[in-house]
């Protein structure tokens, strides 16, 4: 049993970024001129000109821009900034940690709007259909390593099973392989059709690739409309909870885009109310007001003593100290 570990800060590159904010925000904040619409011509912020000749359009799903004065200037959202601001590739991906107040490799600034607020002030575009990566899975079965990593979690091979999380021994990214090491743990979450793919223990690509909707949730059929939604941020919390109290869900991540107008609707039709649990850090409990006051739930983290412990949601506090 592993316990105690050192915490490894999560690198700045542009997984994992995206992992907190979209294209679209990013190009909503870089874009000197905000009234310009995805799909829609605009004004270039190359040059001043009276006639409209840019735009930012989606294809497959992701955003790109193309300037036709200039076909020179194009690409997606990162090649904006460093074209816009002439800086390179780190440059830019700090200038990002910095604006959007992620706290990846600059610390976060508590007197600063988060990237959960700085989102949350205006809506996604909702005709942009995000194309989602190809993903395809060969499973295998569960070696001891893996199982003795779950059984920490008091998970064992049946939880494994009814929770849709497999072992992988091939995986393909847009039917290339993607290369595994033999001896890391790797794990597939399948979500009707898609892919998120666990590898706790790689720094780099932790969650990578994933396809899953951002909007897809753990639980629904766990609900009751008598009994209290207990809503969790993961998927190994939500395991570790629903043993606890039945009634539990989860969401794929601590952002405020996993509540789609679907998913408030739904929780408050099948619930009698709605408790939310995310981490107990400082970004976690900044996020649970945040997320609370937009939806009127309530909030219940673990509590914030055993962060001295670096334990700071339930699967850690079972690990530590059992169910």
């Amino acid at each position: 049993m592993i316990a105690g570990e050192k915490k490894v800060s999560e690198q700045l590159n542009l997984e994992t970024i995206l992992s907190k904010i979209s294209e679209y925000d990013i190009f909503r904040w870089y874009m000197p001129n905000k009234k310009w619409e995805v799909n829609r011509t605009t004004y270039s912020p190359f040059r001043n000109e009276s006639r409209p000749s840019f735009t930012i359009y989606s294809k497959d799903g992701k955003l790109f821009y193309l300037d036709f004065s200039d076909p020179h200037y194009r690409g997606g959202c990162f090649d904006l900034i460093m074209q816009l601001f002439n800086v390179g590739y780190n440059e830019c991906l700090e200038m990002i940690d910095k604006d959007f107040n992620l706290g990846i490799r600059m610390k976060k600034r508590d007197d600063l709007p988060s990237h959960v607020e700085i989102v949350s002030k205006y809506k996604q575009p909702e005709k942009l259909e995000k194309k989602y990566s190809h993903i395809q899975v060969i499973a295998r079965k569960f070696t001891n390593e893996e199982l003795e990593y779950w059984n920490q979690y008091h998970q064992d091979i049946e939880d494994l099973k009814q929770n849709n999380v497999y072992s992988i021994k091939k995986l393909y990214l847009n039917r290339r392989i993607v290369h595994l090491k033999e001896t890391e743990l790797r794990f597939g979450y399948f979500y009707d059709g898609h892919w998120k793919i666990y590898r706790p223990f790689n720094k780099d690509f932790k969650w990578f690739p994933n396809n899953v909707p951002i909007s897809a949730m753990d639980g629904k059929d766990n609900l009751d409309k008598t009994k209290m939604a207990f809503i969790n941020k993961s998927k190994k919390d939500y395991m570790v909870m629903k043993k606890i109290y039945p009634h539990s869900c989860a969401v794929q991540n601590e952002g405020v885009a996993c509540f789609s107008e679907d998913n408030i609707n739904f929780l408050k039709h099948n619930s009698s109310s709605q408790i939310l649990s995310f981490d107990s850090d400082v970004p976690g409990v900044k996020n649970s007001k945040m997320v609370t006051e937009m939806f009127n739930f309530d909030y219940c983290n673990v509590p914030r003593c055993y962060l001295q412990e670096g334990i700071k949601d339930w699967a850690d506090l079972a690990k530590k100290y059992g169910m």
